[in-house]
């Protein structure tokens, strides 16, 4: 897997925040959806539009818990990896039928990254959040998709609720 392929994964698990405490979905409109797919080297396509909405309602759900990897097979289905020689050697080439690239790299990232590093892809812990985060910390324990953000809305409403009268010691 390569930085790219997960930055793809999580830009893409991020595209349903909360804003003002509203649910959004950035991918909604299919300009802004080919836009995105743009921005990530991907085609521009609406049948990339739509596998990437689907990849991306099926891994959210998988990430929490909610699905099973089985449900992201449709994605992988007819992708192949093809060997090359270059100058360094073999080299692999990604081959995946037209209209679903971004969202076989996305599920492919999300597999390499279960097996490599499992765990370390989850839910914010904030539940009233709908982002996600890798942690990339030595001991895993990172909780909140921003520690300025939720996090310190996380704690501070710890502390309200110890300090109220009444609060349980």
């Amino acid at each position: 897997m390569t930085t790219t392929d997960e930055a793809l994964l999580l830009d893409l698990l991020n595209t349903t925040p909360v804003r003002d405490g509203v649910p959004g979905d950035d991918l909604a409109e299919v300009g802004a959806g080919r836009d995105w797919l743009a921005a990530h080297g991907q085609p521009a396509t609406d049948d990339e539009h739509r596998a990437v909405l689907e990849a991306r309602s099926v891994l959210q759900r998988i990430v929490r818990g909610q699905d099973t990897p089985a449900s992201a097979a449709r994605f992988v289905d007819a992708v192949s990896y093809r060997a090359s020689f270059g100058d360094g050697g073999v080299e692999w080439q990604l081959d995946v039928p037209p209209g679903r690239s971004a969202a076989a790299r996305a599920v492919l990232a999300w597999d390499e990254l279960a097996k490599s590093s499992p765990g370390r892809l989850r839910p914010c812990a904030n539940p009233d959040c709908r982002l996600f985060l890798i942690d990339h910390s030595k001991p895993n324990g990172a909780r909140w998709c921003s520690m300025a953000v939720c996090g310190n809305r996380m704690k501070a409403r710890r502390h309200y609720q110890r300090s109220r009268p009444g609060a349980a010691d």
